[in-house]
C-alpha cells in the first residue's frame, strides 16, 4: 500500500515544472505526458526493478511490483479524465481528455475509499474480510465515478431545455459540476457575441438564469497575434475572454466558472494578467481566493441548496 501511494503521486509532480518554466509552458504540461500512458507503460518496469532490489527478502522478483505500479500510475489519469481539466493520456497525440464530470476533489468519491482502505490497515493480510473491504471501496468508488457520467447527462439536458425555452441560439454548451459535489452544475454556452454562463442545482425551483459576458473578439484583436496568447487560447479549447481594464489586459479561461467575491463581482477562478516584455506576451496567473476561503464555502453551500420562486409565481 506504501509503495502503491507513492506511484499514485508520481504522475502529479509535473507541478514541479511551475518553478522552472514560464506559465503559459507550465499549464501546457501540466497531466501531459505524466499523465500518459505511454509513461505508465515506460516507467513501471524501471520502478519494479528497483523496488524489487530494495525488497529482496519478499523474493517477488520485478514483474509483480511492475504490474502494481503500472495500475498505480495508470489509474491517476485514468480518474484525472473524469475531471474538468482532463489529461493528455494518449501522449503524444494532441488529445485531451475531459469528461467534466466530477470536480478534482469529491467527498463522496473520496471519504468511503479513505476509510475502507484505512480498515484494510488492521485485517490480517489475505483474511476475507480485507478482500471484502477493498473490493467494497472500489465498487462504490468506482460506481460514484460513473453515476456522475448519468447525473452530467441530466443537467445537460436541462441546460439544453431551459435555452430551448428561452429561445436563445447557441454554437455549444459546456457543462460541469462546482466544487466538491454533483448538485450543483454550471454552464457555459457559446453564442455569437458573449458567452452565457448559468448555475443550477437539483434543488432549484426557479428557472435557470442565463448571464452575459462579452467575448471582445474585435477589440482584443492586438493581443491575439502575439503567439503567446494564441497558446493561452488553445489550452482554453476556444472558451476565453480577454478584457483591458486600465490599459491592463486579461485572460480569463472560462473552463472552471466563476469564484464568488464578498464585493459581490465574481471573478473567473483561472485568471492571467497580461504585460508586453521584449516584444512578447508574459502571463502571470491572478490569485484565486486570498482570505475569503470562509465566504466562498458559505456561498458554495447557500446556492447548493437552490433557488426558490416568489410564492406568487408559478415555475414555467
Amino acid at each position: 500500500m506504501l509503495y502503491g501511494a507513492i506511484a499514485g503521486t508520481i504522475p502529479d509532480l509535473d507541478v514541479l515544472t511551475n518553478f522552472f518554466t514560464d506559465t503559459i509552458t507550465a499549464i501546457e504540461w501540466h497531466r501531459g505526458f505524466s499523465h500518459s500512458i505511454l509513461f505508465s507503460v515506460l516507467l513501471a518496469p524501471l520502478l519494479g526493478v528497483l523496488v524489487n532490489k530494495m525488497e529482496p527478502r519478499l523474493n517477488l522478483g520485478w514483474k509483480p511490483w511492475a504490474n502494481l505500479f503500472f495500475w498505480c500510475l495508470f489509474t491517476h489519469p485514468l480518474l484525472d479524465a473524469f475531471t474538468t481539466w482532463g489529461t493528455q493520456l494518449f501522449w503524444p497525440f494532441d488529445l485531451r481528455l475531459a469528461f467534466n464530470s466530477i470536480f478534482v476533489i469529491d467527498p463522496i468519491y473520496t471519504l468511503p475509499f479513505l476509510v475502507l482502505t484505512l480498515l484494510v490497515l488492521f485485517c490480517k493480510r489475505g483474511s476475507k474480510i480485507r478482500w471484502r473491504l477493498n473490493t467494497t471501496g472500489l465498487v462504490l468508488s468506482t460506481g460514484y465515478l460513473l453515476l456522475t457520467l448519468v447525473i452530467k447527462t441530466v443537467v445537460h439536458r436541462r441546460f439544453e431545455r431551459a435555452l430551448q425555452h428561452q429561445k436563445i441560439v447557441y454554437s455549444a454548451i459546456s457543462t460541469r459540476p462546482s466544487p466538491m459535489n454533483t448538485v450543483l452544475w454550471n454552464a457555459n454556452i457559446d453564442t455569437p457575441d458573449h458567452y452565457l454562463i448559468a448555475d443550477y442545482s437539483f434543488f432549484d425551483t426557479a428557472p435557470i438564469q442565463f448571464k452575459p459576458y462579452a467575448k471582445n473578439r474585435e477589440a482584443a484583436k492586438e493581443m491575439m497575434v502575439f503567439p503567446n496568447v494564441q497558446r493561452l487560447i488553445t489550452i482554453t479549447e476556444g472558451w476565453y475572454i480577454l478584457e483591458q481594464k486600465q490599459e491592463q489586459w486579461y485572460f480569463y479561461d472560462l473552463r472552471f466558472g466563476l469564484i464568488p467575491r464578498k464585493n459581490g463581482e465574481p471573478f473567473f477562478a483561472f485568471s492571467y494578467g497580461l504585460r508586453e516584455e521584449n516584444g512578447q506576451i508574459v502571463a502571470e496567473e491572478i490569485p484565486k481566493t486570498g482570505n475569503d476561503t470562509g465566504y466562498l464555502l458559505k456561498s458554495l453551500w447557500q446556492r447548493i441548496k437552490g433557488k426558490s420562486l416568489p410564492e406568487n409565481q408559478a415555475r414555467p
